[in-house]
């Protein structure tokens, strides 16, 4: 059987048997949260999770010692308890009801017990005294995706030269334990070839038993294991069938309070979650108070307080919620609540950070937050007994009762708090965008008068022509040119675009780019869309064309000069926003944008599906402009060398738009030699200021093409940018 690999539940607060004589234990038979069973009766017993007051060791069950292992050893694994006495007509541990541990575990005697880790610590302690086991391990049994049973590992093997390898072996054992439901007990185990590691190091294992552990339905709960009964203390090295059949009498017992303390357990969680985690709150008063509300009947307190710090630091709280519990009767309770602002309780709370203090009659504690920050501090007074008006000392039951509550009143904070933040934050974006559109949307003025001037045919602005060029063209003509590309595409007709948005949407994407800039400015915009206007084929839809002229409109807006890896490398909020393309990503949501504003709007009459449709090719065209894309474009060439091309594919047909905006972006070196000198000249421009940053920045030197002191190869350059970028591209 090959062991399964499972995770450690984590670090276990275990109290040891070498702490247990400074935690004596009480013997309360009077307690309402404990039940002793009648003998022969199975009754289940719901635990108490704190430990009480100090009191007498002769509170103990009276009953014989029972010396179950050897003593000579000076290295015993497990402390041994400190037995007490019992009479003379007890028999062995584990044989029958005489046990200490057995009767202190039903009867009440372990009543610190708070978890079922300690339990189960417990347990595997006392089995190995027992036993005279060198070590043990326990795992239990968690139900795992489609109904079937898996171990998680709660006491991990710690025996000193144990290796990993003899630790897998051990968890194939009791893996075969939980499928078979029955024990194993490898009398001379160096006989299976499994256990024979090689290690001189390593710890030899001898023997091993392993039993299930089962509630009184017979139903699997867990899995021991025991290894190395040790020499010397009887004449048999090997674990016998007698400590078999103690060690099962024991994990039955276990096994019966194991399943009432996880349902316990379970249930306690449940309950505090409903309480404490409703997301309904209307205000961080009603919060308070609620959370309030649910401590007082957990710990019979009078009066709850709830401070809230002005920071994490400071001992003055902005916020004071303070309830006070009024009886009507023995079942209705209220609650009268005052909220005080800016007040100072205690001189030195700071020392009550991360813990907790227990008075007579106040309990004073932290709520923290997941990252362990003081979120508020809950202050107790006055606990009230059940049956009478007199007061009682908070005891650790309480303790542990608000400690676990604390950590959920810490979620419900912390997500109060984090809903305001939010609340804030969308408020200031909000706000953001608000200005972002006033500022950015072009005048009224300017509007008015593209929208009343007549538009220039196609003809005279030159723009179906391959070369052409917009230097020297008035700044007007620049926008009447786009205005002309929409018309003549049919576009305005066929998507029913209101004119005057038409023309305020285009104003408004000429003021989206920075006109500092040498080459990534509207002229560049202008021109990639006049190339994919002079391109654009009959193979194409509508939608598909109307998706394409605006996004190479739209491709480099609010360009900032530099590369992605730049944005990148000098830690920029784009990178932080976007991670990968971050220009690319921050030209397309900007386009997003001013089409979302009122008088931009100009796919506000497409239906809802050719609306999705046509963003989605908008997107994926604007993010094909990032050449590290492009390069990777093979498929393209290899489709273009076969003719195989499908115009039903609409992959094929997606790559082929990624391409034409590829074709379009690079379009200046096909221009007549003139302007492709003044637009290579531009670009190493902004090219070299990148590199004059890097270089003052990173303290790197930038790379040849944006290296100024290699300037005088740029005409090299620029012909191996064409021979291997774009000359390939437009072959095909």
């Amino acid at each position: 059987m090959t062991p399964r690999f499972l995770k450690s539940m984590g670090n276990l607060d275990i109290i040891s048997h070498k702490d247990r004589c400074d935690c004596q234990v009480s013997h309360d038979l009077h307690d309402p949260l404990m039940m002793a069973p009648h003998r022969g009766m199975s009754v289940p017993v719901t635990p108490i999770l704190s430990a009480p007051d100090k009191t007498d060791c002769s509170l103990w069950p009276s009953v014989s010692p029972c010396p179950p292992i050897c003593l000579c050893s000076n290295k015993l694994p497990f402390a041994p308890y400190a037995q007490p006495s019992v009479g003379p007509n007890s028999v062995s541990c584990g044989l029958g009801e005489g046990c200490p541990w057995m009767i202190g575990l039903l009867g009440g005697g372990l009543r610190w017990m708070g978890s079922v880790a300690e339990l189960c610590q417990e347990a595997l302690n006392h089995a190995g005294e027992l036993l005279a086991a060198e070590g043990g391990a326990l795992s239990l049994v968690r139900k795992v995706y489609g109904g079937e049973s898996d171990l998680e590992e709660v006491i991990s093997l710690t025996v000193n030269g144990c290796s990993q390898a003899h630790q897998n072996i051990l968890q194939g054992v009791m893996e075969l334990v939980l499928a078979t439901g029955s024990p194993i007990n490898l009398r001379d185990a160096q006989k299976d070839p499994k256990f024979k590691v090689d290690s001189k190091q390593c710890l030899k294992i001898r023997t091993v038993l392993s039993v299930p552990i089962k509630n009184h339905r017979r139903e699997m709960l867990g899995v021991v294991v025991m290894i190395n009964k040790r020499k010397g203390c009887d004449s048999h090295p090997a674990f016998t069938s007698m400590d078999e059949k103690v060690i099962s009498n024991h994990m039955d017992v276990l096994g019966m309070v194991l399943e009432n303390i996880q349902l316990y357990e379970s249930s306690r969680q449940e309950a505090k979650r409903s309480q404490v985690l409703s997301r309904e709150h209307h205000s961080f008063e009603v919060l308070l108070s609620k959370m309030a509300a649910t401590i007082m009947p957990f710990t019979h307190a009078q009066y709850c307080t709830i401070f809230i710090p002005s920071d994490q630091t400071s001992i003055i709280f902005s916020c004071v919620i303070h309830l006070e519990c009024e009886e009507l009767g023995s079942t209705c309770q209220i609650y009268r609540r005052y909220v005080l602002q800016t007040m100072r309780p205690f001189d030195n709370l700071t020392s009550f950070t991360f813990r907790f203090l227990v008075k007579k009659e106040i309990i004073l504690l932290n709520i923290l937050s997941l990252f362990f920050c003081p979120l508020a501090v809950c202050q107790l007074i006055n606990k009230r007994t059940r049956d009478s008006d007199e007061l009682e000392p908070f005891n650790r039951y309480d303790e542990r009762l608000l400690e676990d509550l604390a950590v959920y009143c810490g979620l419900a904070l912390q997500y109060a708090q984090a809903v305001k933040i939010t609340e804030v934050r969308r408020a200031s974006i909000e706000v953001t965008e608000e200005i972002l559109a006033y500022h950015l949307t072009a005048a009224e003025e300017d509007i008015k008068a593209l929208q009343e001037t007549t538009i220039p045919s196609a003809e005279s602005l030159n723009i179906l022509d391959f070369h052409f060029s917009d230097f020297g063209l008035p700044e007007d003509a620049t926008t009447q040119a786009t205005v002309r590309m929409f018309l003549d595409l049919n576009l305005v007709q066929d998507f029913n675009i209101d004119y005057k948005s038409l023309c305020q949407w285009v104003l408004t994407v000429r003021r989206g780019y920075r006109s500092h800039l040498p080459y990534h400015n509207w002229s560049h915009a202008l021109s990639t869309a006049q190339s994919m206007f002079a391109m654009l084929m009959k193979n194409l839809s509508r939608l598909e064309i109307l998706a394409l002229m605006i996004a190479t409109l739209n491709h480099d807006i609010d360009h900032r000069g530099v590369s992605n890896s730049y944005i990148e490398r000098s830690q920029q909020p784009l990178a932080q926003l976007y991670g990968h393309s971050s220009l690319e990503n921050h030209h397309y949501n900007l386009c997003i944008f001013i089409m979302n504003n009122t008088g931009s709007q100009i796919l506000s009459n497409l239906s809802d599906e050719d609306h999705r449709s046509v963003l989605h090719m908008i997107k994926r065209a604007v993010l094909a402009t990032n050449l590290n894309i492009y390069i990777r474009r093979g498929e393209f060439f290899s489709l273009a060398e076969k003719s195989r091309v499908n115009w039903r594919s609409e992959k094929q047909r997606d790559l082929l738009r990624s391409m034409l905006m590829t074709a379009s972006d690079l379009s200046a070196i096909t221009k007549p030699w003139p302007e492709q000198k003044r637009i290579a000249n531009l670009v190493a421009m902004e090219f070299f200021a990148q590199g004059d940053k890097e270089r003052e920045e990173f303290k790197t030197k930038p790379i040849d093409v944006m290296d100024r002191e290699n300037s005088t190869r740029l005409p090299y350059m620029q012909v191996e940018y064409i021979d291997e970028i774009c000359f390939p591209l437009y072959k095909v």
